[in-house]
């Protein structure tokens, strides 16, 4: 986690870097051919972030599909919430009937984080699916400009 905030931090200074030395060295080009140049790969740049964090998204969201995480409530932590939260005149549950709903509430947590993970697999392909086009169209632009 520590390192992705550093990536973060670092990067824009990267862009900007990289951005001054390649106008410094293509400064006989002209200036127009410079800037069109920059906002290329800037875009080339951007799209191939989208994608590949749109497949780090997939591949997160494929794991949750695959192996769900263990609910994390216990049976007796479960079971001593209900006695805490007893309304009045509500009907006592036996221990079976307390052990059932307790698997259910389990069952419907791994149901729910599921189709959870199915919603962010279709979301994340979003961000494949759209800028990766534009990512193929600019590189090709890129490569009739270096001709």
């Amino acid at each position: 986690m520590i390192a992705l905030s550093l990536l973060s931090a670092f990067l824009p200074i990267v862009i900007i870097i990289f951005v001054i030395v390649y106008a410094v060295k293509n400064k006989e080009k002209g200036e127009e051919a410079v800037i069109r140049h920059l906002y290329t790969y800037l875009v080339l740049f951007a799209t191939l972030m989208m994608v590949i964090g749109g497949g780090i998204s997939i591949f997160m969201a494929a794991a949750d599909l695959i192996s769900p995480p263990s609910y994390y409530q216990s049976y007796e932590d479960f079971k001593q919430i209900r006695e805490d939260n007893k309304v009045k005149d509500e009907k006592v549950l036996t221990e079976k009937e307390l052990r059932a709903r307790y698997e259910q509430t389990v069952k419907d947590e791994k149901n729910r984080v599921k189709e959870s993970a199915k919603n962010q697999i279709i979301k994340s392909l979003g961000f494949i699916v759209i800028p990766f086009p534009i990512f193929l169209y600019f590189n090709r632009m890129r490569k009739q400009q270096n001709v």
